[in-house]
């Protein structure tokens, strides 16, 4: 899985220059491309010798998710509220390594997320907590990677519609949980797990399209006149796919950043969230008949994103950090 490499000196022709007015985050973006930089000469020497590198540590990455399955320690109890996102996020990477699970395993992952879920609808970020759009969205995707009968008929598909609607605004929009805030990966995630399930209506997402805000950055913004963020730009992008609506999206203004917000460091989650939207774009423009999209790249620099993951991202033993030393 070896990728061609850009050369150490250009990578240093492509460095930040903060053009004499230093600022807290430019000071912060040189020490981060310091180490990078520091990574990328040292891998330049091995890869005089190596012809294979950079490649992915395959197994060290399937063995870490899966010890990581049913063993924590104690410094994720922080996430005690986040766990069908940890049954997510482990699932998805281990189906997109190839690994399989026994049957006994899918078996018991699927009844842990089926205690997660609420009598009223929806699924909690773990037993006896209440239902939540972001955790719902990650139980729901869990239970169909898993996709055995089992897991499928865990989903209350008819109580999950009922969550929906209590959790709906009259603008559209959808609050994160009852009486929670509002934002746009509250859309998101509902049309998605709707989608999936089979419980989307036009009533449901009367207006929701309208209220997805594309600002003057050509991203997407959380709510309506707040800045854009990447994992917003996929989501209301994602949204407006599944909503049929991807007309109303300025994909000229669209097309441009490759980060979390202007101004943010990078961080390895953003290869998702931004890389996600590129396959979507991608069909979005073929659609269109733009004469400009590749049948066979995606629109960015694919090889510098497996570069900065690769070399920067991965740790020995299994695992990926979002940048060095984290």
């Amino acid at each position: 899985m070896a990728v061609n490499v850009r050369t150490y000196e250009i990578m240093k022709k492509e460095r930040f220059k903060d053009e004499s007015y230093p600022t807290a985050s430019s000071e912060e973006q040189e020490k981060v491309e310091k180490t990078v930089a520091e990574l990328f000469r040292i891998f330049s020497k091995r890869a005089e010798i190596d012809i294979e590198a950079p490649s992915l540590l395959w197994m060290e990455h399937s063995h870490f998710l899966k010890t990581s399955l049913f063993t924590l320690s104690k410094s994720f109890q922080c996430l005690d509220s986040s766990r069908p996102w940890l049954c997510y996020w482990i699932l998805h990477g281990l189906e997109l390594l190839d690994q399989t699970l026994t049957l006994d395993d899918i078996s018991r992952i699927a009844q842990f997320i089926g205690r997660c879920q609420s009598p009223k609808g929806g699924f909690g970020g773990g037993p006896s907590q209440f239902p939540h759009l972001a955790t719902t969205y990650a139980a729901v995707n869990a239970l169909c990677i898993l996709g055995t009968e089992e897991a499928y008929n865990i989903i209350d598909r008819e109580k999950l519609e009922q969550f929906l609607w209590s959790v709906r605004s009259p603008t559209g929009a959808f609050h994160m949980h009852e009486g929670g805030e509002i934002d746009l990966r509250g859309v998101y995630c509902a049309v998605s797990v709707a989608r999936l399930t089979n419980i989307y209506s036009n009533a449901l997402f009367e207006d929701s399209a309208h209220w997805i805000c594309q600002t003057y950055e050509g991203g997407f913004s959380s709510v309506p006149g707040t800045e854009a963020h990447g994992g917003y730009a996929f989501c209301g992008l994602a949204a407006l796919r599944l909503l049929n609506k991807e007309h109303l999206c300025d994909m000229n203004a669209l097309l441009g950043g490759f980060q979390g917000r202007t101004n943010k460091l990078v961080d390895g989650c953003y290869s998702f969230w931004q890389g996600g939207a590129f396959p979507l774009l991608h069909r979005i423009l073929n659609e269109e008949n733009v004469n400009t999209v590749s049948g066979e790249r995606w629109l960015f620099h694919q090889e510098a994103l497996q570069e900065y993951i690769l070399v920067c991202c991965q740790h020995s033993s299994g695992g990926l950090i979002d940048k060095p030393n984290k």
